[in-house]
């Protein structure tokens, strides 16, 4: 029903809508993403996008998140070592006490072969041809090997060992292009008189796994001695050629990693030998704990 309006009555204007006053956003425990509406109302969106990326811990200050933050992203990376040297030059022993100490995964090229040797694999037949002759095995057969090992996630996250590997510029080319750069590269140097005489009198335990060394360190019992077998390519003539192979590629190879390189004399007791790659592995550790701290601070 229309109401009727007197023209005696005096005329008031209508109230005008009033706005908002524009107030900071209140300080919140809590990371909010601001509506687009929230912008009308004088409230900056800006925070939701510094809240965007956070620690886990939510119900954190801002300020204590973000440090945590900062911290998690600073955790230094893990080692990633390569070892060399001639055969026999005590790489084996070496790896045993690094992975011992430091949790690294040890992957060695030549164990990966063995084993596609010993299944009797296509690529393990062609390896084997080469061994024999003391050659390098080609590339293609042991790169892909290599690099998806060191791809995989107990690698990534424990760090890895190298042993063996690289032995030619095209192999260390080929791990560099897959982005895979070591800390340190490690090369054992030993003389080759006592070189050839540690491989000739190297012997393996099929049973254990474990070598033995006929003058250095022979098994205990005669039942042990008995099932001694010696690697195919543990030869005099076939180390020979071995190490003629080795001596024309580490140079090549140590051009690539010359910043990165230490040379540690091999021909010492193991106990000696593995002080020296201590000591250059706990500088590494200590300098990835001072960077990750100066960018956390």
């Amino acid at each position: 029903m229309a109401m009727a309006c007197s023209l005696d009555m005096p005329f008031v204007a209508p109230p005008q809508p009033r706005t908002r006053p524009l107030t900071p956003h209140p300080p919140s425990n809590s990371c909010k993403i601001l509506s687009p509406s929230s912008r009308f109302l004088g409230e900056d969106p800006a925070p939701s996008r510094r809240f965007r990326v956070s620690s886990p811990i939510k119900s954190a200050p801002f300020a204590r998140r973000s440090r945590l933050t900062l911290v998690a992203m600073a955790k230094p990376d893990p080692l990633k070592i390569m070892i060399s040297g001639a055969p026999a030059s005590g790489k084996g022993t070496q790896c045993e006490l690094i992975t011992k100490k430091y949790g690294l995964v040890h992957v060695a090229a030549g164990d990966l072969l063995r084993a596609e040797v010993a299944a009797g694999s296509e690529n393990g037949k062609r390896a084997k041809e080469h061994m024999e002759k003391g050659q390098l095995v080609p590339d293609e057969i042991v790169v892909m090997m290599v690099k998806e090992r060191l791809l995989q996630s107990d690698s990534l996250e424990n760090g890895w060992l190298l042993d063996g590997y690289p032995r030619s510029l095209s192999q260390a080319t080929a791990l560099q292009e897959f982005g895979l750069q070591a800390d340190l590269f490690i090369l054992l140097e030993v003389p080759e008189e006592i070189l050839v005489e540690r491989v000739i009198g190297r012997r393996l335990d099929p049973v254990t796994g474990r070598i033995y060394h006929l003058k250095y360190s022979p098994p205990e019992t005669e039942e042990i001695a008995a099932r001694l077998t010696q690697r195919f390519d543990d030869t005099e003539e076939k180390v020979k050629l071995r190490l003629r192979t080795h001596h024309q590629n580490v140079e090549a190879v140590l051009s690539m990693y010359k910043d990165i390189t230490i040379k540690v004399n091999g021909d010492a007791p193991k106990e000696d030998v593995f002080a020296q790659i201590d000591n250059a592995l706990s500088k590494l550790l200590e300098q990835g704990k001072a960077a990750s701290g100066s960018l956390a601070a």
